[in-house]
C-alpha cells in the first residue's frame, strides 16, 4: 500500500472504465489524483467519491485533442500543488469501420484523440515533470497496436502510440522521466459491448479464457507509474491474457482438441 505516497498523478479518460479504476487505485496508494475527462458529471462524482473514501482527487474538464486545454490544466496543477509525477494517457475512442468506410473526419477525430492527445499531454506535462525531478508517463495502447488489426484508424493510432512512447523515452531519459506503453487486450469497459459476438469471440481467443477487469489494467499502470518500475523505460507491455502471443494458435489448438 501507499506506493504513490506524496505523488501527483494526471489521468486522462479518468471518469469511467479503466481510467476510473486507475484513479481509484492511485488514490488508495497515496497519490493526489487529477482525473481529467470530457464527462463532467461522472468525473465530479468520482472525485467526490474518492475524497469521501479518504483519498485526494480533483476533476478537471479536458478534451485531450485541444492544446489550450492541456496548457490550462497543467498551469492549474502547477498553481495548486506545484509538481507532477505521473501522467497516464488513457483517453481513447474507437470507430469500428473498414478502411474504405472510414471518412476523413472520422480518421482525423480518432487520431486527434488517441495519438495527438497523448502527444499533447506529454508535450504539456514534461516541463513540469522535469522541474519536479522526473516522473513516469504511461501511454495506454492496445493489442491493435502490436498485431495486425482490421480497423485501420484505431490500429494506426495505437501503432503510433508505440512510436511516440519510444521517442519520448529517449528524449526524456536524462530528465529521469520514464515513458512506457501498456497494451490491453479484451477488457470489460464501456468501450466494448460485452454482449456482442465480437467481444465473445475475442474472449474465447484469449488463452486465459476471459476478459480482463479494469482493475487488472489499473494494477499494471500502477506498477509502471511507481518506483517499483524505476529502471523500466521505453517498453511495450502487453496485458492481454496471452492474446497477442498465443491467441491464434491457442484457438487452433482448442479446435484440434474438440
Amino acid at each position: 500500500m501507499h506506493r504513490l505516497n506524496g505523488k501527483v498523478a494526471l489521468i486522462t479518460g479518468g471518469a469511467r472504465g479503466q481510467g476510473e479504476a486507475e484513479a481509484r487505485l492511485f488514490a488508495r496508494e497515496g497519490a493526489h489524483v487529477f482525473l481529467c475527462d470530457i464527462l463532467e458529471n461522472e468525473g465530479n462524482t468520482l472525485a467526490e467519491n474518492i475524497r469521501t473514501c479518504g483519498g485526494k482527487a480533483s476533476f478537471k474538464f479536458l478534451n485531450v485533442a485541444e492544446e489550450d486545454h492541456w496548457t490550462q490544466i497543467v498551469s492549474e496543477i502547477d498553481a495548486e500543488v506545484g509538481w507532477l509525477d505521473i501522467l497516464i494517457n488513457n483517453a481513447g475512442i474507437n470507430v469500428r469501420n473498414t478502411l474504405t468506410d472510414t471518412s476523413l473526419d472520422q480518421w482525423n477525430k480518432l487520431l486527434n484523440v488517441n495519438l495527438s492527445g497523448a502527444f499533447l499531454g506529454i508535450q504539456a506535462c514534461a516541463p513540469l515533470m522535469k522541474r519536479s525531478g522526473g516522473g513516469s508517463i504511461v501511454n495506454i495502447g492496445s493489442t491493435a497496436g502490436i498485431m495486425g488489426h482490421p480497423i485501420a484508424a484505431y490500429s494506426s493510432s495505437k501503432w503510433g502510440v508505440r512510436g511516440l512512447t519510444k521517442a519520448a523515452a529517449i528524449e526524456f531519459a536524462d530528465a529521469n522521466i520514464r515513458v512506457n506503453a501498456m497494451h490491453p487486450g479484451v477488457v470489460e469497459t464501456p468501450m466494448l459491448d460485452a454482449s456482442s459476438p465480437v467481444f465473445k469471440q475475442l474472449k474465447n481467443m484469449t488463452p486465459l479464457g476471459r476478459a480482463a477487469q479494469p482493475e487488472e489494467m489499473a494494477a499494471v499502470a500502477l506498477f509502471l507509474a511507481s518506483d517499483d518500475a524505476s529502471f523500466i523505460t521505453g517498453i511495450d507491455l502487453a496485458v492481454d491474457g496471452g492474446f497477442s502471443e498465443l491467441g491464434t494458435y491457442g484457438e487452433v489448438w482448442k479446435h484440434i482438441r474438440t
